[in-house]
């Protein structure tokens, strides 16, 4: 081996560790920019901007967005906070800023509101939940919480003053990151309602009401007085005293309208098997469908008492007067007809 030989074999072999040690070590990729993130908390990691982050995945660069909504951030920005934290050569893909997105949890206002409506139902002399009418001191709006709250709204203490109607309402809700719950207080009044049917027009005692007399509405019941008559109950009935436009009906105000009226003339009825008789009569008092009433039979000018069921048509019975058959034969205007079977 001359000496030429001798000096390229020491060469080779002292370059030969450091070739197999190069061929040995694993590529390690470079960090990528991605366009856009989620991020469950209120802090922006490197991990969470670049893929290929490595050991520093970890270290926070950024507050997060408000609970719900997304940001944006110029790459330039961005590469500048990771060649703070000596992360460098990433591969921005053109990318001129990414968007963040920050996730929440949104309790529903209406949601909250029916949550504090079941808390006060018959309190204090309050009803059902779905009668209940609050007015909060705040205006309550979405909430949005950490979406680490994924506790159910846990009431903790209700409070109700019969006297003013104010209400104190307080929940936790359960938070997983941390022991301590998330507070929720709501304050106001509430009021029970109910339906009500209310007139539009004045209404005159003994008027009967018609369907287009009245509309539904709702009205705190405190201020009908009484049991509130329902639409359906109040057409066709009669008005015991003088009601005014844009006063709610209760059924006291109410009762059946009258199908005989005292001094008019009536059809008195008779039914046995067999036998079907009218008879002119005339009444004494004024009587609803179902009432008893006094009429004066104007064959026998006597007074017997029948039951109205129908307009100026009163039910006797044989017993209330002569018997029939005879007073038929006293008077040809009566009918008698065979009942139909």
């Amino acid at each position: 081996m001359n000496i030429r030989q001798a000096i390229y074999a020491t060469l080779l072999f002292a370059a030969a560790p450091a070739t197999a040690q190069a061929q040995s070590e694993p590529d390690i990729a470079a960090p990528v920019l991605r366009a856009s993130i989620v991020v469950n908390g209120d802090l922006v990691r490197i991990g969470d901007v670049v893929d290929n982050a490595g050991t520093s995945a970890r270290i926070a660069i950024y507050r997060a967005p408000d609970l719900g909504t997304t940001g944006s951030l110029p790459t330039a920005q961005v590469l500048a906070a990771l060649r703070a934290h000596q992360v460098i050569g990433v591969d921005t893909k053109d990318i001129q800023a990414i968007s963040v997105t920050r996730l929440a949890r949104t309790l529903e206002s209406k949601d909250i509101e029916l949550q504090v409506a079941h808390a006060l139902e018959h309190k204090g002399g309050l009803g059902d939940a779905a009668n209940l009418t609050l007015t909060f001191d705040r205006d309550v709006q979405n909430l949005q919480l950490d979406v680490s709250n994924t506790g159910a709204m846990q009431l903790t203490s209700a409070r109700y003053e019969p006297r003013n109607g104010r209400f104190d309402v307080a929940f936790e809700i359960a938070n997983d990151s941390v022991s301590t719950p998330t507070k929720l207080r709501f304050t106001g009044t509430a009021i029970e309602t109910v339906d009500a049917a209310v007139l539009t027009r004045n209404l005159d005692r003994g008027e009967v009401v018609k369907s287009a007399d009245v509309v539904v509405e709702r009205r705190p019941k405190g201020e009908i007085g009484g049991e509130a008559a329902s639409h359906d109950h109040v057409v066709g009935m009669q008005a015991r005293r003088a009601v005014r436009a844009g006063q709610p009906l209760r059924t006291a105000d109410l009762a059946k309208a009258d199908l005989v009226v005292r001094d008019e003339s009536v059809t008195l009825i008779f039914e046995a098997p067999g036998l079907f008789l009218t008879i002119r009569g005339k009444a004494l008092e004024n009587g609803a469908e179902g009432d008893i009433v006094n009429v004066i039979n104007l064959t026998s000018q006597r007074t017997i008492s029948g039951v109205v069921v129908g307009r100026a048509r009163v039910s006797i019975s044989a017993a209330a007067d002569t018997p029939p058959a005879a007073a038929a034969a006293d008077n040809s205007s009566q009918l008698i007809a065979p009942k139909a079977e």
